[in-house]
Formats: C-alpha cells, sequence, structure tokens
C-alpha cells in the first residue's frame, strides 16, 4: 500500500521551478525578471511543469539532449500526472505539484494544459507537417497555448480573445524561432518541422535534410521560417497595452531576445547549423533596457489596431 505524498509548500516548489528555468532557459529566465514577484513565481511555476512535460517527451534533462523511447507510455506519464495536478492532488513530482500550483492560483481552464498535451501526443505518433497550415497548428500546441496560459496569469481575462489571440501569437512566434534554430538537431534525431510542402517546393528530399547540396535551399527555408516568426512577433507586441507595465516590459524583451534567434537564423543563411545560434548576456541586457523604453510607450507604438487577417488563428473549437 502506498502512502500519500506529503504536501511541500508552496516555496519548496517556486524554489525548484526557479532552477528549472535557470537551466532550462537562460533567454526566459532573464526575461522573468522583469516581472513583479507574482508574476515571476507564476511564470516560473508554469514553465517547469511545461520543461518537464517536454523532457519526459524527449528523453532529455531540462532541454539537453535526447533520448528515443517508447512515445505512449511517456505521453501515458504526462497525462497522468497532469490530471493529477489539475485534479488538485498533490503529485509527488515537483514541476506538476508546480501545475498544481498555477492552475490554482490562475483559474486554470483545463483545456488550455490539455491542449499542450496534444502536442505531445502529436511528436509521440512521430507526426509531420504537411503544409503551413499544420505548422501553425502544430506550433499552437506546443507554444501558442502556453503564451495563453501565461496570459492569464498576467491578468487577462479567459474571455478577452483578442488579447488572448495576440498572446497565442507570440508563442507562435517563439516556437518558429525554435524550429528555425533547431532544424539540424532535430533532423539528427529524426525529426522535421519544415512542412512538407515546403521541402517538396525546395527540392529536398526529408532523410537528405543536412545534405551539402541541399543547404542553400535549405537557408532559404529558414529565412522563411524567421519571416513567418517576425510576423507573429510584431502581431503580438499589440497585445502589451492590455497588461502591466513590467508585465508588458517581460514580454517585450522575450519578444526581442527570442526573435534575435530568428533573425540570426535568417543572416547566417546555408550556415545557421553549423553550431547553435545563441543570444549574448550582454545582447540581452541591450534588449531588455530597449524594451523598457517600448514598455513605456506601449499605448503609442501598439494602438488598437485590427489583427492582421492573413495570420493563421486559434480555432474556436481550442479556445
Amino acid at each position: 500500500m502506498s502512502l500519500p505524498h506529503a504536501t511541500p509548500t508552496r516555496e519548496a516548489i517556486v524554489a525548484t521551478a526557479q532552477e528549472a528555468i535557470a537551466r532550462g532557459s537562460r533567454s526566459f529566465a532573464a526575461a522573468s525578471r522583469l516581472f513583479d514577484r507574482k508574476n515571476r513565481e507564476r511564470a516560473w511555476l508554469l514553465y517547469a511543469w511545461c520543461r518537464a512535460c517536454d523532457d519526459i517527451a524527449d528523453g532529455q534533462d531540462h532541454g539537453h539532449g535526447m533520448t528515443p523511447g517508447d512515445g505512449p507510455a511517456r505521453l501515458a506519464e504526462i497525462t497522468e500526472k497532469t490530471d493529477l495536478a489539475l485534479a488538485g492532488a498533490v503529485v509527488g513530482d515537483p514541476a506538476f505539484d508546480a501545475l498544481r500550483l498555477f492552475a490554482a492560483e490562475v483559474k486554470l481552464p483545463p483545456a488550455l494544459p490539455r491542449d499542450l498535451i496534444a502536442g505531445f501526443a502529436l511528436d509521440a505518433a512521430e507526426w509531420r507537417p504537411q503544409t503551413e497550415q499544420d505548422l501553425y497548428q502544430y506550433c499552437y500546441h506546443v507554444a501558442g497555448v502556453v503564451g495563453c496560459m501565461m496570459a492569464l496569469a498576467m491578468g487577462v481575462a479567459p474571455d478577452d480573445d483578442a488579447t488572448l489571440d495576440r498572446a497565442c501569437d507570440l508563442g507562435l512566434a517563439f516556437q518558429l524561432a525554435n524550429i528555425a534554430r533547431d532544424v539540424g538537431e532535430d533532423a539528427r534525431a529524426g525529426r522535421c518541422y519544415l512542412p512538407q510542402d515546403w521541402l517538396d517546393e525546395a527540392g529536398i528530399p526529408p532523410g537528405d535534410l543536412l545534405a551539402l547540396q541541399y543547404r542553400d535551399a535549405l537557408g532559404r527555408l529558414g529565412v522563411r521560417l524567421a519571416e513567418r516568426a517576425a510576423a507573429y512577433e510584431a502581431s503580438a507586441r499589440y497585445g502589451t497595452p492590455a497588461l502591466s507595465f513590467r508585465s508588458a516590459w517581460a514580454v517585450l524583451a522575450a519578444a526581442d531576445i527570442y526573435g534575435a534567434i530568428a533573425r540570426q537564423v535568417a543572416a547566417l543563411g546555408p550556415r545557421a547549423w553549423d553550431s547553435r545560434v545563441t543570444t549574448s548576456g550582454a545582447a540581452k541586457i541591450g534588449m531588455m533596457a530597449r524594451a523598457w523604453g517600448q514598455a513605456q510607450r506601449r499605448r503609442r507604438l501598439y494602438p488598437p489596431s485590427p489583427r492582421d487577417a492573413t495570420l493563421w488563428t486559434r480555432p474556436r473549437a481550442l479556445r
């Protein structure tokens, strides 16, 4: 007979979540420091759960390495622990107890974390995007929905679709930048998130993605991804007037820091995957300083305006 888990303190869970973001993403860790304490801790809690789910799904350690394994079993573990956390049970795993706290504090609609798990299910099924629209659907499930959850943590109302659409846009921008940066790493792991119709158009066989004879064509696809990321990043900025100053500052800093990854991929072209693209600490400090000024002027810089109708939008069934 198993004994019930002792309830860990909020302080202990937050400390573990802070360690997770420090190890897993220096970019997000840097941007999170700009939040006020309440939102900063909630960002850490949400990140810890997302990081743990990603690590379980890929057999990674804080986003590093990738170990093949039983995808359905890993998905079942993520689902079971998430359902326990959403039910308010003590899971005994700090990352999933972080979700338990986060969900209670922001009154999280359970459909949102389950939409994220649906993204891991796509990976477990070795799904590949056939079209650009497929790519955006995937990016929603693995990142856009995280943007929506983070917006709720910052006080956005669950029925404020206009602001949540902008938050989703930022998640899409981040994921497109991730995909652009990680083309080489993903290919070596047997994965490809570039739409099949893009590859067909470029004349690149999926299994030969990194072959030297296709590097110029692949470089052009990296530029295309970066351009798509920039469009969603630009759209996301128009959601910041709905946020407090410090939340807007953090969002704008994160947009710039992550946007820099996509811009570097575009600038490097065929050489983008010779080594991992990163952003220096000094550059991040400069971006944070610039974001401070943008946050101060956000209502003038990003006045109310219709969202670009050509951008992919969350299906209503997923809201």
